[in-house]
Protein backbone atom coordinates (compact mmCIF):
# COMPACT_ATOMS: atom_id res chain seq x y z
CA UNK A 1 0.00 0.00 0.00
CA UNK A 2 3.22 2.54 0.87
CA UNK A 3 4.66 1.59 -2.60
CA UNK A 4 0.97 2.41 -4.35
CA UNK A 5 0.76 5.47 -2.92
CA UNK A 6 4.40 6.60 -3.34
CA UNK A 7 4.04 5.75 -7.07
CA UNK A 8 0.66 8.08 -6.97
CA UNK A 9 2.35 11.03 -5.29
CA UNK A 10 5.89 10.72 -7.38
CA UNK A 11 3.67 9.95 -10.86
CA UNK A 12 0.85 13.10 -10.23
CA UNK A 13 3.65 15.50 -8.68
CA UNK A 14 5.57 14.77 -12.46
CA UNK A 15 1.95 15.65 -14.19
CA UNK A 16 1.45 18.65 -12.12
CA UNK A 17 5.01 20.17 -12.91
CA UNK A 18 4.64 19.34 -16.12
CA UNK A 19 1.56 20.97 -16.89
CA UNK A 20 1.95 24.61 -14.91
CA UNK A 21 5.27 24.42 -15.56
CA UNK A 22 5.85 23.89 -18.81
CA UNK A 23 2.30 23.35 -21.19
CA UNK A 24 0.06 25.44 -19.72
CA UNK A 25 1.95 29.16 -20.33
CA UNK A 26 1.61 28.62 -23.53
CA UNK A 27 -2.36 28.32 -23.41
CA UNK A 28 -2.47 24.95 -25.35
CA UNK A 29 -4.32 21.57 -25.04
CA UNK A 30 -3.19 18.01 -24.18
CA UNK A 31 -4.94 15.07 -25.45
CA UNK A 32 -7.56 12.90 -23.28
CA UNK A 33 -10.81 14.34 -22.16
CA UNK A 34 -9.54 17.53 -20.88
CA UNK A 35 -8.75 17.87 -24.66
CA UNK A 36 -12.00 17.38 -25.55
CA UNK A 37 -13.57 19.82 -23.02
CA UNK A 38 -11.67 22.39 -24.35
CA UNK A 39 -12.57 21.38 -27.90
CA UNK A 40 -16.46 21.24 -27.20
CA UNK A 41 -15.46 24.76 -25.43
CA UNK A 42 -13.84 26.29 -28.34
CA UNK A 43 -16.82 24.93 -30.81
CA UNK A 44 -20.26 25.60 -28.84
CA UNK A 45 -19.33 27.24 -25.72
CA UNK A 46 -19.68 24.81 -23.39
CA UNK A 47 -18.58 24.28 -19.92
CA UNK A 48 -15.56 22.65 -19.85
CA UNK A 49 -15.96 21.15 -16.29
CA UNK A 50 -19.21 19.90 -16.59
CA UNK A 51 -17.84 18.26 -20.09
CA UNK A 52 -15.26 16.81 -18.79
CA UNK A 53 -16.99 14.76 -15.73
CA UNK A 54 -19.65 14.02 -18.06
CA UNK A 55 -17.12 12.61 -20.42
CA UNK A 56 -15.69 10.30 -17.68
CA UNK A 57 -18.86 9.34 -16.44
CA UNK A 58 -19.20 5.97 -18.66
CA UNK A 59 -15.62 5.37 -18.60
CA UNK A 60 -15.31 4.95 -14.66
CA UNK A 61 -18.87 3.12 -14.53
CA UNK A 62 -17.52 0.38 -17.41
CA UNK A 63 -14.69 0.32 -14.95
CA UNK A 64 -16.81 -0.24 -11.55
CA UNK A 65 -18.31 -3.12 -13.58
CA UNK A 66 -15.75 -5.03 -15.31
CA UNK A 67 -12.25 -3.95 -13.83
CA UNK A 68 -12.96 -2.75 -10.31
CA UNK A 69 -9.65 -2.49 -9.39
CA UNK A 70 -9.03 -0.03 -11.79
CA UNK A 71 -11.66 1.99 -10.87
CA UNK A 72 -10.48 2.33 -7.37
CA UNK A 73 -6.91 3.14 -8.62
CA UNK A 74 -8.19 5.24 -11.68
CA UNK A 75 -10.75 7.51 -8.83
CA UNK A 76 -7.96 7.93 -6.29
CA UNK A 77 -5.14 8.73 -8.96
CA UNK A 78 -8.04 11.01 -10.81
CA UNK A 79 -8.40 13.23 -7.55
CA UNK A 80 -4.60 12.45 -6.34
CA UNK A 81 -3.51 14.09 -10.05
CA UNK A 82 -6.36 17.07 -9.71
CA UNK A 83 -5.01 18.00 -6.17
CA UNK A 84 -1.66 17.89 -7.57
CA UNK A 85 -1.96 19.93 -10.45
CA UNK A 86 -3.74 22.67 -8.17
CA UNK A 87 -0.76 22.37 -5.52
CA UNK A 88 1.83 22.92 -8.58
CA UNK A 89 -0.09 25.78 -10.23
CA UNK A 90 2.43 28.76 -8.92
CA UNK A 91 4.85 27.12 -11.28
CA UNK A 92 3.20 28.99 -13.91
CA UNK A 93 5.06 31.51 -15.17
CA UNK A 94 8.60 30.42 -13.36
CA UNK A 95 10.78 29.05 -16.06
CA UNK A 96 11.47 30.84 -19.42
CA UNK A 97 11.91 29.03 -22.31
CA UNK A 98 10.83 29.19 -25.80
CA UNK A 99 8.11 27.33 -26.76
CA UNK A 100 9.17 24.02 -28.58
CA UNK A 101 12.07 23.22 -25.73
CA UNK A 102 9.24 23.97 -23.04
CA UNK A 103 6.67 21.62 -24.41
CA UNK A 104 9.18 18.73 -25.02
CA UNK A 105 10.52 19.09 -21.43
CA UNK A 106 7.07 19.51 -20.22
CA UNK A 107 6.05 16.37 -22.07
CA UNK A 108 8.72 14.05 -21.06
CA UNK A 109 7.82 15.37 -16.95
CA UNK A 110 4.69 13.79 -17.77
CA UNK A 111 5.20 11.42 -19.61
CA UNK A 112 7.39 9.56 -17.06
CA UNK A 113 4.71 10.58 -14.48
CA UNK A 114 2.11 8.81 -16.15
CA UNK A 115 4.48 6.57 -17.53
CA UNK A 116 5.14 4.95 -14.18
CA UNK A 117 1.34 4.93 -13.10
CA UNK A 118 0.47 3.11 -15.76
CA UNK A 119 3.06 0.54 -15.58
CA UNK A 120 1.46 -0.48 -11.79
CA UNK A 121 -1.99 -0.33 -13.19
CA UNK A 122 -2.34 3.23 -11.60
CA UNK A 123 -4.34 5.60 -14.04
CA UNK A 124 -4.67 9.18 -13.37
CA UNK A 125 -8.07 8.63 -14.79
CA UNK A 126 -10.54 9.95 -18.07
CA UNK A 127 -8.62 8.31 -21.11
CA UNK A 128 -5.50 6.92 -19.50
CA UNK A 129 -8.33 4.65 -17.49
CA UNK A 130 -9.67 3.84 -20.59
CA UNK A 131 -6.52 2.94 -22.44
CA UNK A 132 -5.46 0.88 -19.38
CA UNK A 133 -8.63 -1.07 -19.74
CA UNK A 134 -8.61 -1.55 -23.32
CA UNK A 135 -4.55 -2.36 -23.41
CA UNK A 136 -5.81 -5.56 -20.73
CA UNK A 137 -8.76 -6.75 -22.89
CA UNK A 138 -6.04 -6.34 -26.11
CA UNK A 139 -2.62 -7.00 -25.23
CA UNK A 140 -1.80 -3.84 -26.92
CA UNK A 141 0.69 -1.64 -25.52
CA UNK A 142 -1.06 1.23 -23.27
CA UNK A 143 1.37 3.89 -24.73
CA UNK A 144 -0.04 3.18 -28.08
CA UNK A 145 -3.43 3.18 -27.18
CA UNK A 146 -3.01 6.29 -25.45
CA UNK A 147 -0.82 7.74 -28.13
CA UNK A 148 -3.90 7.17 -30.83
CA UNK A 149 -7.05 8.44 -29.23
CA UNK A 150 -4.87 11.40 -28.18
CA UNK A 151 -3.35 11.98 -31.56
CA UNK A 152 -7.21 11.97 -32.97
CA UNK A 153 -8.47 14.50 -30.53
CA UNK A 154 -5.57 16.77 -31.53
CA UNK A 155 -6.19 16.20 -35.03
CA UNK A 156 -9.62 16.71 -34.39
CA UNK A 157 -8.78 19.66 -33.24
CA UNK A 158 -6.61 21.39 -36.13
CA UNK A 159 -9.34 20.22 -38.63
CA UNK A 160 -11.93 22.28 -36.67
CA UNK A 161 -10.13 25.25 -35.12
CA UNK A 162 -8.16 25.71 -37.97
CA UNK A 163 -4.96 26.87 -35.29
CA UNK A 164 -1.78 25.82 -36.55
CA UNK A 165 -0.74 26.02 -32.26
CA UNK A 166 -2.37 22.83 -32.32
CA UNK A 167 0.92 21.14 -33.98
CA UNK A 168 2.52 21.83 -30.61
CA UNK A 169 -0.58 19.68 -29.12
CA UNK A 170 0.39 17.08 -31.41
CA UNK A 171 4.27 16.82 -30.27
CA UNK A 172 2.93 16.70 -26.64
CA UNK A 173 1.18 13.80 -26.78
CA UNK A 174 3.45 12.34 -29.16
CA UNK A 175 6.31 12.42 -26.70
CA UNK A 176 3.84 11.61 -23.78
CA UNK A 177 2.83 8.61 -25.72
CA UNK A 178 6.05 7.16 -27.00
CA UNK A 179 7.32 7.54 -23.27
CA UNK A 180 4.27 5.31 -21.88
CA UNK A 181 5.05 2.69 -24.30
CA UNK A 182 8.90 2.14 -23.56
CA UNK A 183 8.01 2.90 -19.43
CA UNK A 184 5.39 0.21 -19.69
CA UNK A 185 7.77 -2.46 -21.91
CA UNK A 186 10.51 -2.12 -20.14
CA UNK A 187 10.37 -5.76 -18.41
CA UNK A 188 10.74 -6.32 -14.31
CA UNK A 189 13.55 -7.90 -13.10
CA UNK A 190 13.07 -10.65 -10.89
CA UNK A 191 15.87 -9.86 -8.29
CA UNK A 192 15.56 -13.37 -6.42
CA UNK A 193 16.81 -14.66 -9.78
CA UNK A 194 19.85 -13.04 -9.92
CA UNK A 195 22.83 -14.66 -8.54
Amino acid sequence: MLKKWAIIGFGTSMIGIGINGFILPFHLINGGFFGVSLLANYLWDLNPGIIFILLNIPVYLFAIKYEPNFFIDGLIGAIVSGVMIQFWLPLGGVFHMPILSSIILGAIIIGIGVGVMLRNHISPGGIDLLALIISKWSKVNVGLIALTIDGMIIISGLLLLKDPKFLYSLVIVTIIGLLISIITSIRKIDISKIK
